[in-house]
């Protein structure tokens, strides 16, 4: 699954991922294949890509590395001119076909509610949604349960400069949608941190909750009281505050490496959480360090190759 972090600062941006790769072999276990996969790309002098989720896409019947495609659209995509929003739309129309993910998702029900009903739930309402499909499910004590059921997808950062001095971040979600989450002309939007792959540990202790917690019973209470937005609302008034506006290159780069190096470290200790235990270890080996700056990008930190 993986962790990569996004720091923009007014000195430059800082992208920072780790090297884990994952899989679920012919018998659907997790298991760990790598960790010296390539998940931080420069695309050109001022743009720089992150990628997690998926660590392989099928091509011709033979499962590739997601970095062989992102290196073929920097020799095939005329690069050097494109704006931030522009390679952030070029790469999620070119996954979008890659992933092939409608034909996925339309195969999805009848597999989740094989699975539920070995496991002795009742099905009692089936919603398939535009990139997900939605369970009622009942236990035998008559308990029920909502359940949302997804894809293997990919999440990607599409971070930098654009040919004005101005910059943008952008979040690609496939399937999904290109989000923008920094634009420096936009006021309250300039700088930031953001998070992409296994973000539970890194929101936990930045955010000081956890995403899921909207799924116990009651949060989800109060939810259908106040609305998920004004839950959420208040749920970020425990976040730290962080002047990322003041913050220099050198502590954007710390932060991002922290966050990965906490977050592997937790996943170490740890198995999941009590009421969801069995949690895959995604984030883990070398860590690369991207920085982007007007001036030009740097790699502060970059795998190579090399015999122990």
């Amino acid at each position: 699954m993986s962790l990569a972090i996004n720091t923009t600062t007014p000195e430059g941006i800082v992208l920072a991922a780790d090297s884990r790769q994952s899989y679920r072999n012919q018998k659907g276990v997790s298991r760990i294949g790598s960790d010296s996969a390539s998940k931080l790309f420069l695309i050109n002098n001022r743009i720089g890509v992150a990628v997690t989720g998926l660590a392989f896409l099928q091509e011709n019947g033979i499962p590739k590395n997601i970095s062989k495609f992102i290196e073929q659209f920097k020799r095939e995509v005329e690069v050097e001119k494109l704006s931030v929003k522009e390679i952030a739309d070029k790469l999620h129309y070119l996954f979008d076909k890659k992933l092939n993910w409608q034909e996925q998702l339309d195969k999805l029900p009848d597999q989740i509610k094989d699975n539920f009903i070995k496991q002795g739930f009742e099905i009692t309402e089936i919603k398939k949604e535009q990139y997900n499909v939605k369970f009622k499910i009942k236990d035998k004590a008559g308990n029920i349960k909502d359940v949302v059921g997804r894809i293997d997808g990919l999440v990607l950062f599409v971070a930098g400069y654009n040919s004005d001095g101005s910059h943008e971040v952008y979040n690609v979600y496939i399937p999904g949608e290109v989000i923008k989450r920094r634009d420096s002309k936009q006021k309250g939007m300039e700088y930031g941190a953001n998070w992409i792959g296994q973000t539970d540990v890194v929101s936990r202790i930045i955010k000081g909750w956890d995403p899921r917690i909207l799924d116990t019973a009651f949060v989800n209470e109060v939810v259908k009281q106040k609305g998920q937005t004004e839950i959420e609302k208040q749920l970020n008034g425990l976040e730290y505050a962080i002047n990322w506006g003041a913050m220099s290159l050198q502590d954007a780069v710390d932060f991002s490496v922290l966050a990965i190096q906490t977050t592997s470290a937790i996943q170490r200790f740890s198995d999941g959480i009590q009421v969801d235990p069995g949690d895959m270890p995604g984030v883990g080996g070398p860590i690369d360090v991207l920085v982007l700056t007007p001036d030009g990008p740097r790699w502060v930190k970059q795998k190579e190759l090399r015999i122990e």
